[in-house]
């Protein structure tokens, strides 16, 4: 796990998202914790230095916070408070 990931607690996950013409990037499914999800729909994203943030709602209006890290093509979850994770 990079120090990144150690500073913003998140989790690697698999993400399977559509990249518009114009940069716009749209989840549309993630797994997590052998787990998957479909994306019901995609709330604000923004980007700090950790990356490209995304909210997503899933069935059952569940929200997740997606992170996508453009130098490492890679996905992550960040907790929200009703998702903690373990340390």
């Amino acid at each position: 796990m990079k120090d990144d990931q150690r500073v913003w607690n998140m989790e690697p996950v698999e993400v399977t998202a559509r990249f518009d013409l114009d940069g716009k990037i749209i989840p549309l499914t993630f797994s997590w914790r052998e787990k998957n999800y479909k994306v019901a729909s995609v709330g604000r994203s923004w980007e700090d230095e950790a990356g490209r943030h995304i909210l997503v709602m899933t069935p059952g209006d569940r929200i997740y916070q997606l992170v996508f890290i453009p130098a490492e093509s890679l996905w992550y979850l960040h907790p929200l408070d009703s998702d903690r994770m373990p340390s």
